[in-house]
C-alpha cells in the first residue's frame, strides 16, 4: 500500500488519519502526483496541465498543504503566485492502523487507485507513442516483468535490494539539469500473484 513499502534509507513517511482522507480525491491524488513527478507547480500550471480552473487547483492545493502533504517551494513565488513542492522522502499510503477502520481502508483504496490508474496510463501512453513513432530516440528505457517462485523472506530480500538501487539513483541525480536530462519514472513492483481462477 505504499510508493515504497520495503525498508528504505529513510524510512517512508506515513499517510495516515487525516491527511489520506484529504488526499483521498481524484484530482488531489493526481496534483500530489504531478507535484511529486515533475516537481514545484504552481496553481495556474497545475490547471494547465490538468484542464481544470486555476480556481479548483488552488483550492486543492491548499487542502493537501493544511494537511503537510506539499509545502511551499522556498525562494520560489510571489505574492501573486505561489508554487508548491513535495517534502523530499519516501511515503507509505497505508497503515496497520489505518487499514483497520472502514474510512481508512475507503480513503487507501480511493489513493491507491488513483494512484495506479494514473501510472497505468502513463505506461500506455509511452507504449502508444512508441508504436506510432518508431524512430523515438529512447533506446535505453525498459519495460521488463519477470515471474519468479520465491519465499516471503526471498521476496522480501528483492524488493529491498531493487529498492536500495534506485534509492541511490533518485538520491544521486535527484537535482541534475541539463539539455538531455528527462524525468523518469521508475517501477519496481514485487508481489505474490493470486491464485489461478480466484
Amino acid at each position: 500500500m505504499s510508493e515504497n513499502k520495503v525498508p528504505r534509507h529513510d524510512e517512508p513517511r506515513v499517510i495516515e488519519g487525516s491527511a489520506l482522507r484529504a488526499l483521498a480525491h481524484p484530482l488531489r491524488v493526481r496534483i500530489y502526483d504531478i507535484v511529486s513527478q515533475y516537481g514545484p507547480q504552481t496553481a495556474s500550471s497545475l490547471a494547465q496541465m490538468m484542464g481544470e480552473s486555476s480556481g479548483a487547483t488552488s483550492y486543492h492545493l491548499r487542502a493537501l498543504a493544511k494537511h503537510g502533504l506539499i509545502q511551499e517551494a522556498e525562494g520560489r513565488g510571489n505574492a501573486r503566485e505561489r508554487w508548491w513542492e513535495r517534502p523530499r522522502g519516501a511515503v507509505s499510503f497505508g497503515s496497520p492502523e489505518g487499514l483497520k477502520t472502514p474510512s481508512g481502508r475507503a480513503a487507501t483504496q480511493v489513493v491507491m487507485t488513483e494512484f495506479f490508474n494514473r501510472r497505468h496510463e502513463q505506461l500506455m501512453r509511452y507504449i502508444a507513442e512508441g508504436i506510432a513513432n518508431p524512430e523515438r530516440d529512447d533506446p535505453d528505457a525498459s519495460i521488463n516483468t519477470a515471474t519468479a517462485h520465491l519465499t516471503p523472506e526471498q521476496m522480501g530480500e528483492l524488493a529491498h535490494s531493487l529498492m536500495t538501487i534506485v534509492d541511490e539513483y533518485v538520491e544521486k541525480y535527484r537535482d541534475q539539469k541539463g539539455d538531455d536530462v528527462r524525468t523518469v519514472t521508475i517501477r519496481a513492483d514485487v508481489f505474490p500473484l493470486p491464485e489461478e481462477g480466484h
